[in-house]
């Protein structure tokens, strides 16, 4: 092959990189590591789930939107991916300690997963979300605690979820998922194929409203129901296991 050609193709091969490489940079966290993953996510999401997303104008298109909440119902162990697929910022999610597979601990610490005891003593994930937001992080919250059984139900938003969001002032982006696998145990759900959707709805502010905590947690619960059209559940069905071991 004549040098000219060689030097056209190494030009070629170059720029190919190089687009590649601004792609992969472009993610969330900046990194190359990061890059790859989340693009993986994205790929998967939409090969896999077939996810479609609506609400994106309500999205902040840019890498630091914080501080901000990120609140969703809780269908399947997926979830989180989903969202975070859709999203052009790190968001970190809060995740029960029982739901934290021993064999994938290096992801939750590469993740910076905030673990909360279920027993009660979730003080101090409390107080690292609200750290993080300060810090003009993101936080991702499934209020509902559990996976939402029955499908399409509501179920009671825990009130520590007002109380982050009324400590740290942080916007709150709620997401409303649906069509994932409704499998147990909940990270099956991974490798079930669907047609899972996320809708987020406008973004919502309640410095200055008054409201407390539990006021706070009410007024997002009800706004959910009134989004989504499903009916609120009190009595979520308890005789399922919903864990993720």
């Amino acid at each position: 092959m004549p040098a000219a050609l060689w030097v056209i193709a190494a030009l070629v091969l170059w720029v190919l990189w190089a687009r590649v490489a601004r792609w992969i940079m472009d993610n969330p966290r900046g990194d190359f590591e990061t890059g790859l993953t989340w693009r993986a996510a994205q790929v998967y999401v939409r090969v896999v789930h077939r996810l479609r997303v609506s609400g994106l104008e309500h999205i902040p298109d840019r890498p630091e939107p914080g501080p901000m909440v990120v609140v969703a119902n809780h269908t399947a162990g997926v979830d989180p991916l989903l969202i975070q697929a859709a999203c052009p910022f790190f968001i970190r999610w809060m995740m029960a300690l029982d739901m934290r597979l021993p064999a994938a601990e290096w992801f939750w610490r590469w993740t910076e997963v905030i673990s909360v005891d279920r027993d009660g003593r979730e003080v101090a994930a409390a107080r690292t979300a609200i750290r993080h937001l300060r810090d003009g992080g993101v936080v991702g919250i499934f209020p509902e605690g559990n996976l939402e059984r029955p499908h399409r139900h509501i179920l009671p938003f825990l009130p520590g979820v007002g109380l982050i969001i009324a400590k740290s002032g942080a916007t709150v982006l709620p997401a409303i998922i649906d069509d994932t696998p409704q499998v147990d145990p909940a990270w099956s759900s991974l490798w079930r194929t669907s047609r899972s959707t996320v809708r987020f709805l406008a973004p919502v502010c309640y410095q200055g409203t008054g409201l407390g905590p539990a006021e706070i947690a009410a007024d997002l619960r009800r706004r959910f129901v009134e989004a989504s059209g499903w009916p609120a559940c009190d009595t979520p069905d308890t005789n399922r296991h919903h864990k993720g071991k």
